[in-house]
């Protein structure tokens, strides 16, 4: 009987030891301690560890987000978004705003490059034989209403990218581009003996015209090179050809020749003046700006290309381009 009873509070006791020993293994304070811990390190360290992971993965995209500029290019051509390469086509942009402009430059500027050849002395210019200079080779008998639909021109196109900067997807650019010419033409307007430097300077806008005429006058948005367009698609072909001569002839080769000039002119300015009194002391500088300008966006235009050669491409670009 004892031992019955002995033997029965022993078990009693070692379930109560046993109940004891679990709940004091899970729920004692030294336990919950070391689990709060924990949990902070999970919340906290692993949420410290999660946030500079997020840190690591969005930093890297930042920085190419950075890096990832807006190149001039992407204006005027269809451009891979991923690496920069020049794609089949051309881009076609169904957005009114943008439209209305590029009708408007194509209109507006027909007077301005019209009324720039009219100023020039043609023989001369095609005479590769001839020693006259380019200030020679400049009539200006047509100056005055030259400059004054140039002003206009530029004042009404600064005007409306202002008021509508979606019509175009550099509108930063345009802008900075038209204050900077407005300043250029002051120069002709007080020295009328530089009003060449007018005239030759905005022989780009023949260029700038083909550019939004390729646009344009390819809303099916055909690639130029496409030998198997149609007789009424010749004029893509055209535009196109076009556009690439006069743009390396005178963005690459007029543009530095002028900058060439103005040093020279400025050398023999400064025999006679100061260098704070000589107007080419402040055309020359914008000059400058205008030639890297003009190198920068070749230079794009070139790097589209050889990314896409780069990456296999050829075909695409010898139709694309």
């Amino acid at each position: 009987m004892d031992d019955a009873v002995v033997r029965s509070h022993r078990h009693v006791m070692l379930k109560r030891a046993a109940a004891s020993g679990k709940s004091s293994g899970t729920n004692t304070p030294l336990r919950q301690l070391r689990k709060r811990a924990a949990a902070r390190g999970v919340g906290g360290g692993g949420g410290h560890s999660s946030r500079s992971g997020e840190r690591s993965s969005s930093a890297p995209a930042r920085i190419r987000d950075r890096r990832a500029r807006h190149l001039l290019v992407e204006d005027h051509y269809r451009v891979d978004p991923d690496n920069k390469t020049l794609l089949p086509g051309l881009p076609v942009s169904d957005d009114e705003d943008v439209i209305r402009h590029d009708f408007f430059n194509l209109i507006a500027l027909v007077p301005v490059v019209v009324l720039n050849v009219l100023n020039w002395n043609w023989d001369v210019l095609l005479d590769p034989s001839s020693k006259m200079t380019m200030q020679q080779a400049w009539t200006g008998e047509w100056f005055p209403p030259f400059y004054a639909i140039t002003i206009g021109y530029f004042v009404a196109d600064l005007i409306w990218v202002l008021l509508v900067p979606r019509c175009v997807k550099s509108p930063g650019v345009i802008i900075q581009h038209h204050v900077a010419t407005l300043l250029y033409l002051i120069i002709p307007y007080m020295h009328p003996e530089d009003g060449w430097l007018m005239g030759a300077c905005l022989s780009v806008e023949v260029n700038t015209w083909l550019l939004i005429a390729r646009r344009v006058f390819n809303k099916q948005g055909f690639g130029p090179w496409v030998i198997n367009l149609s007789c009424v698609s010749i004029r893509i072909k055209l535009i196109s050809i076009m556009f690439y001569i006069t743009w390396f002839f005178i963005r690459c080769y007029i543009y530095p020749l002028i900058m060439k000039v103005l040093f020279s002119l400025l050398l023999v300015d400064l025999e006679r003046t100061s260098i704070f009194r000589s107007h080419y002391m402040i055309a020359l500088p914008l000059q400058c700006v205008f030639c890297v300008l003009n190198f920068k966006w070749t230079f794009d235009l070139f790097m589209s290309k050889f990314r896409a050669i780069r990456s296999g491409g050829t075909t695409k670009i010898e139709k694309g381009l």
